[in-house]
């Protein structure tokens, strides 16, 4: 159940705004009140979330004794292509729209594809900007390839460059289509007259069960909206606690997490002090819940690939729907330690969840993730974990289906801490 569910939710979610929103709502069926960062904190219950810039969502679970923060985080956003501003462009009898990329997306794999676009719109109502969402629901668009018969090394690889390769093709060129026409098919959608726009390509083929046996799933934007969903029915169906719960899902790790809803910002601890505070305690008695806190930080990890077997670590080689996968860095990309691996370690003996672990080839430089950003911000102890992906970034990524119920049993066991 939770697995189709789990599909049901990458199908919902485009981009990060409607992930945010479908968080949201699965927040509000289980009675979660929502707390306006603009007004003063009123705790009347236990269960409380925050939007964060209408791309993130902070929520808590208030325990029995509050003395601490157990928090998940994870990001929202996933590598895509953003329509940049007067994006209408007319070459060879055809109407592109001109882009930039977002994040670090594998571009061959956008290629010739039904794309369509989603995103958010700033209209004026009632003398107020106000914001709404978009989404086109069909194919508007594709990026198409250069035959064969002109390039016919492209087998033996070729260079996309994104501002001439990568435009999306809308339609053919006729009266219908002017410099606006965007804007015109968008103000369609919502209704009034549109100021600016947040707008991504994304693919329109749902996520599949893949295999003889439909063990793996595919779909795009899995880095990180599996970990997000994963993260918030754990948050959910948890049970007795004694913690402050938290489930965290910030935006734009993809391109460095610096924004108002990213792990690169003060957000988190002026929230986190904000409840502290709401709850009786002073900053000093804060700080040193922070001090007994413990952050895990979740995002995708790279499975070993069965076609460059090469690639990997050659001692620590992660399975698709092998379990979660504790990321390790000397270079402290990711924040894990003998300590924080440790606990991290016990809570998936104690859910009877397999882990594995994964570190970068010496002689290759990895990524990173919202962990080390994170403590960077707020000072806690911190573990980065994450599912085992192939083709991480790629339109369409992979992962074990066996992996959506792991994750919930040992979130599960950390929010249940006691």
């Amino acid at each position: 159940m939770h697995t189709n569910n789990f599909i049901d939710f990458l199908n919902a979610s485009k981009n990060q705004y409607f992930a945010a929103k479908n968080l949201e709502a699965l927040l509000v069926a289980q009675g979660y009140k929502e707390l306006k960062s603009t007004e003063a904190f009123t705790l009347d219950g236990e269960k409380f979330f925050l939007r964060l810039d209408d791309t993130g969502i902070l929520a808590v679970n208030i325990g029995a004794d509050a003395d601490r923060f157990n928090i998940v985080g994870s990001h929202t956003d996933s590598p895509a292509f953003r329509i940049k501003a007067n994006p209408v462009m007319k070459k060879e009898g055809c109407v592109l729209l001109n882009t930039e990329v977002y994040g670090g997306p594998i571009y061959s794999t956008w290629l010739d594809r039904p794309l369509s676009i989603a995103g958010r719109v700033s209209v004026l109502e009632e003398g107020h900007v106000v914001m709404k969402h978009v989404d086109f629901e069909k194919p508007v668009c594709t990026i198409p390839s250069l035959a064969i018969h002109m390039n016919r090394d492209v087998n033996k690889g070729f260079e996309l460059n994104p501002q001439t390769h990568l435009l999306p093709l809308v339609g053919m060129d006729h009266e219908g289509m002017t410099e606006t026409v965007l804007l015109e098919q968008v103000a369609a959608l919502v209704g009034g007259e549109i100021l600016d726009y947040d707008l991504y390509l994304y693919d329109t083929q749902p996520a599949d069960r893949i295999g003889f046996n439909e063990e793996l799933i595919q779909c795009g934007r899995q880095d990180n909206l599996f970990m997000a969903y994963t993260s918030l029915i754990a948050f959910l169906e948890a049970g007795d606690h004694t913690a402050i719960n938290v489930f965290l899902a910030t935006d734009n790790e993809e391109v460095g997490s610096t924004s108002y809803a990213g792990a690169d910002s003060p957000v988190l601890g002026r929230l986190l002090e904000r409840l502290a505070l709401a709850l009786g305690k002073d900053r000093d008695e804060y700080l040193a819940m922070i001090e007994r806190s413990f952050l895990i930080s979740a995002d995708a990890a790279h499975a070993v690939h069965p076609s460059y077997p090469e690639a990997a670590d050659p001692t620590n080689r992660p399975r698709l729907g092998a379990g979660p996968v504790i990321k390790y860095a000397a270079n402290r990309a990711y924040t894990s330690d003998a300590y924080s691996a440790g606990r991290f370690i016990h809570y998936c003996n104690l859910a009877n969840v397999p882990y594995q672990t994964y570190h970068n080839r010496s002689d290759k430089k990895g990524g990173s993730t919202i962990g080390p950003i994170s403590t960077s911000q707020i000072a806690i102890h911190s573990v980065d974990i994450g599912m085992s992906t192939l083709g991480m970034h790629a339109c369409r990524e992979l992962t074990g289906a066996k992996d959506v119920d792991y994750f919930i049993d040992v979130f599960k066991v950390f929010y249940e801490e006691n």
